[in-house]
């Protein structure tokens, strides 16, 4: 997959498993929904959640990017990350995500609700900056006759 595909492909998805490491413990991972800004990562989440405070620890999380349809496909994307809080892009984003998952920009009539909620959430934006990714193809069973050409191959990091 070349860089504009794999770029296209987080670019035509909504929804992730964001990644990022705990004070302790294993790693945790926790499904997003997100935009693009540009080729930034943009992801909503509130300032007293583990993720904003993961990230201002440790700045590298991954973003397994869902394919929702199947066979399930998907696109790990590695990332440094930093925890914005300029009100504006804040509810900016809110808005941007909430017209994701209806399905419908959201009408700017809202944008006084939505920022209300943000206040009241503490809201923050989680930038993400791609630096690699990680592809494997899906490699599905229909069938038995499937089986004699199912492989798998090593897969590895390469540049975002």
């Amino acid at each position: 997959m070349e860089a504009s595909e794999r770029r296209e492909f987080v670019r035509s998805h909504r929804t992730a498993v964001f990644g990022y490491q705990r004070k302790a413990h294993g790693p945790a991972m926790s499904i997003v929904y997100y935009v693009m800004d540009g080729d930034d990562i943009l992801v909503s989440t509130m300032a007293a959640r583990g993720k904003a405070g993961a990230v201002r620890r440790h700045p590298k999380v991954s973003l397994c990017v869902l394919d929702e349809q199947w066979p399930p496909t998907y696109m790990v994307v590695y990332c440094d990350a930093k925890v914005e809080t300029e009100e504006a892009a804040v509810v900016d984003l809110m808005m941007r995500i909430a017209g994701l998952m209806a399905g419908n920009p959201m009408p700017e009539a809202v944008r006084p609700m939505v920022a209300e909620g943000a206040r009241r959430e503490g809201r923050v934006v989680l930038r993400l900056q791609p630096y690699a990714t990680f592809y494997t193809p899906p490699r599905h069973v229909n069938s038995e006759a499937d089986l004699p050409t199912l492989t798998h191959a090593v897969s590895a990091s390469i540049p975002w």
